[in-house]
Formats: structure tokens, sequence, C-alpha cells
């Protein structure tokens, strides 16, 4: 369990509590002043064990038991997430052993513990409600348990950190006379960031092409690592009393893991054929851009022409697809630009939301220790994730922020993992968390909804307000390209690794299945031949930093249940795709009061604190997109829709 959260774009199973890697702090800026190197977590102090085989259990014992564990598991993670901080915000392979030390003392002691922990399931059932819910939620409390062997232990711990810091370290140094060669100075290396922004604003196909391949290229070094990882993960999952690493996964959602997966599958269900929808317009405006011969009638999408690094949201070609061209622009960089808005302005503004609706602002301690910016002169991790180093309110973002668009809903994401911690920062350690991993990923998105035209010209970052049926198609279109295009993604990941975890699909199976799920899921395909030489999983940060993702499908479903629940809170009579709680105490208390419970009382019960009913429920999302789906079908009569 960390307590660090990442973009999907937000580090855990539903129980496993979600990561908010705590921080160390190091000075205001880790790049004037290096960080020293973080001392090694001591080894952990096993906790009492009041019982033996021979006596009984009781109650009190139990108590005294899960004080112990807790009191220790605070201890090693905040050890441990300071070490992660410093590893992330200044890649070496000195701070890549210490925060490999820091998650082997942790795994150590938390599978010590499950195991100890065992001892007491007989009488849980007598157990007060709190105190028996603790226990269920230690049996997830590491994201991957490590298997109960020193070397292995050890193995494991330093794959992980190898992997992420891999990832982190990442470049593509072009060749004179490549297409990229002209997006650097000569001899200079493009970083995942600088690829990024050739895959969004480029259209050349072959541009494209290089830029998407030369990312990938990050994944191949991992495969045997990642290989090796999945054996260690699987054995200590196992020892844990799963069939699998996955399955431990699926197991942390308030129900048998089985019925979790056919939620899901109905969820799914529900919201594929908007996507259907969306994908058959998206591709006909492609193919009028680049043509047939890079584009083919009812094929899939080439990867690399949907504007983002991984296909995942697809907003960055709006340029291409918006419906309405003569209507106003709603692109917010130019004015984000325009308004020399730094980084340190732009996460003011998504600040000011939250206190808007009630919540507290951010520490002074957030100012000075987050990582804002990429820093010059070393390698980090700019992938996008919010902190609670010291699990005491030591709330960090950690982002090389651009003035886009895209970074503004984005530090909306990350300051919500953010503010929430704040809401639970008082609860015992183990309810310090979300009432399910999705709805961390959900809250920032959420307040991101309320983002709306009236919002963005009240502060300054539109000129008008159109109010007319083609202007609301056009700026339906802008979000269903991030909120709807994602589903699928968001969904095949852990499918993917499910099906590694279980044996399902070999290790020299890996890439074909990874892109025959992106086939048939997202409808897109690889831009350039791949092959088992190829790991174009390990191109994405959840996968080498043991990130679960099926939290970012569900997201997606809870942000618009939320939405629903605190516009009806605030008042709002309207449709939802025009409510903005901004300023709203009613709709802020209802979130507040959600947020505070962390993970101390089962997700159906959250969600009902909201407004929200018991169930994840795809309605809310299709009420949202009702206009636009209606648009889009009338668009697509003749064609042949699907891959």
């Amino acid at each position: 369990m960390k307590k660090k959260l990442s973009r999907s774009g937000l580090l855990v199973p539903a129980f496993a509590a979600i990561a908010v890697l705590a921080a160390v702090s190091c000075g205001a800026s880790p790049a004037e002043a290096p960080c020293p190197k973080a001392a090694a977590p001591p080894s952990p102090t096993p906790p009492p064990a009041p019982v033996t085989a021979e006596t009984p259990p009781t109650p009190e014992q139990a108590a005294a038991f899960m004080a112990g564990v807790e009191k220790e598991i605070r201890r090693l993670w905040v050890a441990r997430d300071e070490a992660g901080w410093v590893n992330q915000t200044y890649i070496t392979d000195d701070t890549e052993a210490l925060s490999a030390q820091g998650e082997e003392a942790t795994a150590a002691f938390v599978a010590d513990a499950v195991h100890k922990a065992q001892r007491f399931q007989p009488i849980v059932a007598q157990l007060p409600a709190d105190l028996a819910r603790k226990f269920l939620l230690l049996r997830f409390a590491q994201t991957v348990p490590a298997p109960d062997n020193d070397a292995e232990r050890t193995e494991l711990a330093s794959i992980e950190s190898w992997m992420t810091s891999a990832y982190g370290k990442g470049q593509y140094c072009p060749k004179p006379g490549s297409r990229l060669a002209a997006h650097v100075k000569p001899g200079e290396c493009m970083h995942l960031g600088e690829l990024e922004n050739v895959l969004s604003k480029s259209r050349s196909p072959e541009e494209l092409k290089e830029a998407w391949a030369a990312w990938h290229a990050v994944g191949a070094p991992m495969k045997d690592k990642f290989a090796r990882y999945v054996e260690l993960g699987n054995k200590g999952a196992k020892e844990e009393g799963f069939d699998d690493l996955g399955a431990l996964w699926r197991g942390g959602y308030d129900m048998p893991p089985a019925d979790f997966e056919a939620d899901i599958e109905r969820l799914w269900s529900e919201v594929k054929p908007l996507y259907e929808q969306l994908h058959c317009f998206v591709r006909s405006r492609l193919q009028a851009k680049y043509g047939k011969a890079v584009v083919p009638d009812h094929g899939p999408i080439p990867a690399d022409l949907l504007g983002n690094m991984w296909a995942q949201e697809w907003n960055n070609i709006s340029d291409l697809t918006v419906p309405y061209r003569q209507e106003a622009s709603l692109d917010v960089t130019r004015k984000l630009e325009a308004g020399r808005y730094d980084a340190k302005k732009m996460v003011k503004l998504g600040e000011r939301f939250f206190t808007s609706l009630g919540f507290d602002p951010l520490p002074k301690t957030f100012w000075e220790r987050s990582q804002l910016t990429r820093p010059p002169g070393r390698d980090v991790v700019c992938h996008a994730s919010a902190w609670d180093v010291t699990w005491s309110n030591d709330l960090r973002v950690k982002m090389c922020i651009e003035p886009t668009e895209e970074d503004l809903v984005t530090i909306h994401h990350e300051l919500g993992h953010d503010f929430y911690f704040q809401r639970y920062t008082t609860l015992p350690i183990l309810f310090q968390q979300g009432a399910n991993d999705g709805f961390h990923e959900g809250i920032g998105d959420t307040l991101a909804l309320s983002v709306t035209p009236a919002y963005l010209k009240g502060i300054g970052l539109l000129d008008t307000v159109p109010k007319n049926e083609k202007a609301r198609i056009n700026q339906q279109m802008k979000m269903a390209l991030s909120k709807v295009a994602f589903l699928p993604f968001g969904l095949l990941i852990d499918k993917w690794r499910w099906d590694v975890l279980s044996g399902k699909t070999p290790k020299d199976h890996y890439n074909a299945a990874w892109w025959a799920l992106r086939e048939k899921y997202q409808g897109v395909s690889a831009p350039v031949p791949r092959s088992e030489a190829d790991f174009d999983p390990g191109a994405k940060f959840h996968v080498p930093s043991s990130t679960p993702y099926i939290r970012y499908f569900l997201a997606r479903i809870y942000q618009f249940q939320f939405h629903r629940a605190l516009c009806k809170a605030a008042g709002y009579t309207g449709s939802l795709d025009t409510c903005s709680i901004y300023g709203n105490p009613a709709a802020g208390e209802k979130l507040r009061a959600m947020l505070a419970l962390g993970a101390s009382k089962p997700w159906p019960d959250a969600l009902e604190t909201v407004g929200a009913g018991r169930k994840a429920d795809a309605g809310a999302l299709l009420e949202y997109f009702a206009p636009l789906r209606a648009w889009l079908e009338e668009q697509n009569k003749g064609q042949t829709c699907g891959w």
C-alpha cells in the first residue's frame, strides 16, 4: 500500500491503500538543493503475537494486535514513501536502491502481519465493525505482496524500483536527418513530455509514427524483469491465500471477485454503444484528413493518430473532430499562454475551486515541497501524481506542468487526491484511503466536470459563452474525446494483466495479447509492426509502477454519478452538462462528508452519503452525453461502424 496517486492518465487496488507516496522535505526547490540521501528504513519489528496456537484469541487481543500493526505500518509507510519521493524526483542508482529497501521492508512486515492476522479470523465476526474492517483491509494493504523468502523479497523490491526508474529515465535521441531532429537542438534528446507534444500537435503521419515508436521502445528492456516480477508477485499472493496477484487486486471491492468482474462487464456493455458511435465519427474525420491509405475503411484506427501516446484520450485532435468549426473556439490553452499562467498560478486556480466548496487551503508545505516543473539537470518521473508523504496532511503534487488545458484538467485531478487525503488524514491509517480506488481517481475529475464554459468565462479563460445547440455539441464532443474515448482503455490494461498473472497469457505472447485487446476494446492498431521483442505495456507508467488500472474505468463512471448527486444537492435543475457546483456550500458539504469516511465504510455506504445510490451506474454518464449521442447517430447514418 502506498499513499501516492497518479494520473491515469492518479496506485493500489480498491482496498490496497491508494498510493500517495509520502514525500520528504528537501527544501523549496529540489532543483536548487539536491536532496540528501534518505536513511534506509530500519528493519521492521513484527507485531506482538498476543496469542498462541493453544490459546483461543479474544477481542481484546485482536484489538491489541491491530494497534501494534497500525503503529508499525505507519512508521514503515512513511519511511518507504520518503525514499520513494526522493527516487522519483531525483533518479539515481542510490535513490533507486533506497526506494527498493523501503519497499522490501514494507512488504516483509505486511506479509508477516497478514499471516499472523489469520489467527483472529474465527472471531472477526464478533469484533466491533471498525476493527473487523481493519482486518479485512489488512489483507489488501500491499499492492504486490512479497514472498516469504528474504532473497526473493529483496529481488521483487529491486525489480519494482528498477522498472519505475527505467520508465522515468526513458528518452529518445533523434539521429540527424530524422523527422524529429528538428524538434531538438543537435545532440539533445527528447523525454516523454517532448514526444507527447509531437503526438498532440503534429499532423504529419511520419512524425507521429516516429514519436510513437520512439517512446514505446522504452518497454522492451523491461520484459524479462516484468516476467520475473509476475512470478514473485504471484508467489506472494498465493502465500496470502489468493489464486494469483490479479485475484488479490480484484478482491478489494466489497464484493466477491467474480461479482466484481461481472459488474465491470455490465458497465462496459452500457457504455459501449456510445463509444462505438464516437469511434465511427472520429475515424471518418481522420480518414478525411489522412486518406484511406492511412486510415482504412471499417478498420481500427492507427494509435499514433489520436493525439495521445497511448490513444487513451483523444482531446488533442479536437481540431480535426470539432462538429461545427464556425463556432467560437473552446480552446483554453491559448488563454493560459496569453495570461502567462505558470505552474504555480495554474495550481492556485485548481485550489480555488476546492476552497470555494469549503475545503481548507493547501498547507504551506505543499508549495515548498511539490515538484511542479521538470527540474534541470537530473532525471525525474514527470508522470503526474499526488502524495501525502508522511500520512499527516503532508500534501504534494509531482508534475511537470505546461500551460495547457490538458494539464489544467490534470491539476484538478491530482488536487482531488490531495483534498481527499486532507479530509481523512485523522483516521486510523488503514482507513486512510478512498472508499475504493475508483473513488479516489474520480474526485478531481468530478470537479473538472464543473469547469464549464460559464465557469471558464468567469475566471477569464473564455471570452464568451456560446449558448446555441451547435456550441453545446462542440463542447460535448470535446468532453467525449476525453471521457468516453478513455473507457475501453481503462478496462483493457487490467484485463491484460489479469490474464498475464493467471498464466493465461504466457511471456512469449505478452505483446500479441496486448494488441489483441487494444483492437478488441479500443478499435486501435499499432502504427508500426510489433513483435514479441517489443513490450508495449511497459511504455505505460502504470504497468512498470505496479498500479492497478481498473480504478480509472470505475472513476469515469463514478464521477458522473458524483456530479449528478452534487448538482442535485446544489439545487441545480438544468442539464448535467451545464451544471457547475463552483462556490456552492451545500454541494461542498455533501462532498466533504463522503471524503471524510475514507475507507472506514464499504464503498456503497460512501456512495450513498453523497446521494448517488448504492451501485455503480453508467446512467449519469449516458444522461450527460445524451445530446451528443443523438447527434453522432445522425452523423453516422449510412456508415459501417465497428472494426
